[in-house]
């Protein structure tokens, strides 16, 4: 018989921080932990696995955060079991007021030994490189729309309203540049508000050139590619689909998929009554938003335009009828709903969780 049948196995639980962790060891005759206070660093975390001297006895955890997964790689190349647990879905006693490290990580070990404990899937390196390089992109995204907000703003302030056509174009840019004020205060602000709006395009196409060869190289080349041939879903939106999942299959149906992208409706039912109300907005914010943007090409008709057809170029008959069928299925669902709903949004969004359960089927059908 083994030593870990004899004695069992030892459950650690850990809350990290930048500068220490706290350790909470649950042997297996005793039901209250020993605790302790490490630093963060390498050295003292291997310190600490080097006194027990049956690593295969280890069982470790800590809530996904801030510091990221390199613990979690780091205990794996010790031999040593761990374990990163989504923070949403740890138990917390509604009486329990009071909040600590060490008393984090108690109730971490205790409920990792009970099972009550959801663990996540840690990335591989070059899976987390692209997710963050998704991400990054992302942010800059979102500083460009601000620098827009704030030069619209500006110009409506001062009754200078673009009316020719739609902003943001060739057209619109021109217009900018012919714009007079006279004072010249107004005319340094204009300048400096279009100056910064310049770098964030400048840093945006940056980044999306980046971003190029990762279409056509793994871990995700395949995923992308598959991905990329539904309707709504370009190269740059397959690519961060691809990198928020990674491994599609931990998802037993397509229901637990919708989940975890947070599209699915909350719920409060007790006996014979039944409340659902808005979307639950839990999960993955990036992947969600993705979706949602994705959903919006549904509300025309269903057809394959140029681009759609360049991306569907080489993949297989069975990629191309199931991209066929949900975009013949989503475009009648966006029609359906938006004759009886007065909120567009809500349609996208109701649209976005079928998609989502459609691009599951698609990565989990060989």
């Amino acid at each position: 018989m083994s030593s870990i049948s004899r004695c069992g196995p030892i459950h650690l639980g850990l809350d990290v921080h930048k500068d220490s962790i706290s350790v909470a060891i649950l042997r297996p005759d005793r039901e209250t932990p020993d605790l302790e206070r490490i630093s963060s660093d390498d050295d003292a975390v291997r310190r600490l696995i080097a006194r027990f001297p049956a690593r295969h006895q280890l069982r470790m955890c800590y809530e996904a955060g801030p510091t990221g997964y390199e613990l979690a790689r780091l205990l794996a190349s010790l031999g040593v079991a761990c374990q990163v647990l989504a923070p949403s879905l740890v138990p917390h006693s509604p009486g329990d007021r009071i909040k600590t490290d060490r008393r984090d990580a108690r109730r971490l070990a205790r409920l990792y030994r009970a099972g009550e404990l959801t663990p996540i899937r840690v990335p591989t390196l070059a899976e987390e490189a692209v997710r963050d390089l998704c991400r990054a992109r992302a942010d800059l995204v979102d500083d460009q729309r601000r620098a827009r907000q704030r030069l619209g703003a500006f110009l409506l302030r001062h009754d200078k309203v673009y009316r020719v056509g739609t902003a943001w174009t060739v057209a619109h840019e021109q217009w900018l540049g012919r714009l007079h004020f006279d004072e010249p205060a107004l005319h340094a602000t204009v300048a400096h508000y279009r100056a910064v709006l310049a770098d964030r395009d400048a840093a945006l196409a940056a980044i999306e050139a980046d971003l190029l060869p990762c279409f056509d190289r793994e871990p995700f080349a395949q995923a992308t590619h598959r991905l990329a041939a539904y309707r709504g879903v370009a190269q740059l939106a397959a690519l961060t689909l691809a990198s928020e999942v990674g491994d599609w299959r931990r998802f037993a149906t397509a229901p637990a998929f919708m989940g975890f992208t947070g599209l699915v409706p909350c719920e409060h039912s007790s006996g014979g009554s039944t409340h659902r109300g808005h979307i639950t907005k839990t999960g993955n914010t990036h992947l969600r938003t993705q979706l949602i943007e994705a959903a919006w090409a549904y509300q025309h008709r269903p057809a394959v335009g140029a681009g759609l057809r360049k991306r569907q170029e080489g993949l297989p008959t069975q990629t191309l009828a199931r991209s066929w069928k949900a975009q013949q299925r989503r475009c009648g669902r966006f029609r359906r709903l938006a004759a009886c709903k007065n909120v567009k949004t809500v349609v996208a969004t109701a649209v976005a969780r079928e998609l989502a359960g459609f691009l599951w089927a698609e990565m989990t059908t060989d």
